[in-house]
């Protein structure tokens, strides 16, 4: 019996492809009312201290300025973030990265706003910065957060490890390391606040998360939450890297003081200082092996820097753990992963929440495995995919749609094609 479908199998016209070709599509920056003031941000030059002195008079006494705040003009609560609440809107007790927020300016032009920025005058007690995962774990270290560096640990077990390496024909390690990467979206991160006319606090940006930011903007200025409202612009790329708060509370709290719109649009600089990253891991493996290429052990230890701030931390370390065998039946798995706070810049969302990370890994070992064997690298991946029915290290069984073995066979085929 053929059903009918009012969009599956049918051509449709993309609902805003029309205004993306005429470039006529309303983004964030594009935003514009009357009586607008334009929004700015005083951030840390150094990466890890606190603050003998912030000086705010010369920027407040410029013509055409309306307000100049720091962390002692926030009503409500000065700390957010998406899972663990560790990020101040305001610095108010230290500098933890290179662009920390320390005062907010809005001011009735460009001209004025970066004039007013370049008054503001601030003197560090510089702390020692910690950039590397072994010196957040020292003893001696520095503590960025709390009584540890230490953001998270996760561990997974699953299975008679050592036996079955003891059983395995060939063992395999290798250590591989991934980088911290930037996202790149075309469109900076940009927002504009107002009380719209029933006297909601009213924020436009460019986000991915508008229902959390909301909370936070509430949270940040004191309100309830049917008191603030977050639209979501037309949004020029994110792909997790506006998961997080960017310009929301600075532009929420500069009108909630001022009463007046007000817009902030970073530039791309300030974009990438701030924005989150992706985690850079270092994975140390051990995969054994039967000699016709069957899996039967993998030992992985995981360590990341999540940077100054928890951001998507929590859930990335997750991730990365439960996707450490890949595509692949593994019957014994030992994983443990360890993530530090660092004065580095945050990690965060990007693609893939981890998974890609342990993905290098994963197929590292693969390849190596069957170039030890002298399997073919595709055959030694169909032995041991996923398939309906398989069991993960975690308990989840494998239920319905899973295409691995499907997807290596047309990938094969396709190569051959071409070759």
């Amino acid at each position: 019996m053929t059903k009918e479908y009012s969009v599956i199998g049918k051509s449709q016209v993309k609902v805003d492809a029309l205004e993306k070709v005429l470039g006529t599509t309303k983004f964030a920056a594009d935003y514009n009312l009357p009586d607008m003031l334009y929004g700015g941000v005083f951030r840390s030059t150094v990466a890890h201290a606190t603050i003998n002195s912030l000086k705010l008079e010369k920027a407040k006494a410029l013509g055409g300025v309306e307000a100049v705040l720091d962390f002692h003009d926030i009503p409500g609560k000065n700390r957010f973030g998406i899972i663990i609440k560790d990020e101040p809107c305001l610095v108010d007790d230290k500098i933890r990265r290179y662009g920390d927020a320390l005062a907010v300016v809005a001011a009735r032009s460009p001209e004025i706003l970066e004039a007013a920025l370049a008054l503001i005058e601030v003197d560090y007690n510089e702390i020692e910065p910690i950039f590397t995962f072994e010196r957040a774990l020292a003893a001696d270290a520095p503590i960025i957060h709390g009584t540890t560096n230490i953001h998270q640990v996760k561990h997974l077990v699953c299975g008679d490890v050592d036996a079955a390496f003891e059983r395995s024909d060939i063992i395999i390690e290798n250590t591989y390391s991934t980088h911290r990467l930037s996202h790149m979206f075309i469109e900076p991160d940009a927002g504009i606040a107002y009380y719209d006319d029933e006297g909601l606090m009213t924020v436009v940006a460019s986000t991915q998360n508008p229902h959390y930011d909301r909370n936070e903007v509430a949270s940040l200025l004191g309100l309830p939450y049917n008191q603030v409202r977050v639209i979501q612009a037309a949004t020029g790329g994110g792909f997790g890297g506006k998961l997080d708060i960017s310009v929301q509370c600075h532009c929420a709290l500069l009108t909630y003081h001022t009463r007046k719109p007000v817009k902030i649009v970073r530039s791309r600089s300030e974009s990438t200082m701030v924005s989150s990253k992706r985690h850079p891991m270092i994975i140390k493996a051990k995969t054994g092996a039967s000699r016709d290429g069957m899996l039967m052990a993998l030992e992985v230890q995981m360590t990341g820097d999540t940077g100054a701030y928890a951001s998507y931390g929590p859930a990335v370390i997750t991730r990365a753990m439960a996707h450490c065998t890949g595509p692949y039946n593994i019957p014994n798995v030992r994983a443990d992963a360890t993530f530090v706070y660092t004065n580095n810049p945050m990690g965060g969302a990007f693609r893939g929440f981890g998974v890609p990370q342990v993905a290098v890994c994963h197929e590292g070992q693969m390849n190596q495995l069957a170039r030890a064997l002298s399997i073919d690298p595709i055959e030694i991946r169909i032995k041991n995919a996923h398939q309906i029915g398989s069991k993960l290290p975690t308990g989840q069984i494998l239920e319905n749609s899973v295409g691995f073995i499907e997807t290596l066979e047309k990938a094969r085929a396709k190569a051959e094609d071409v070759l």
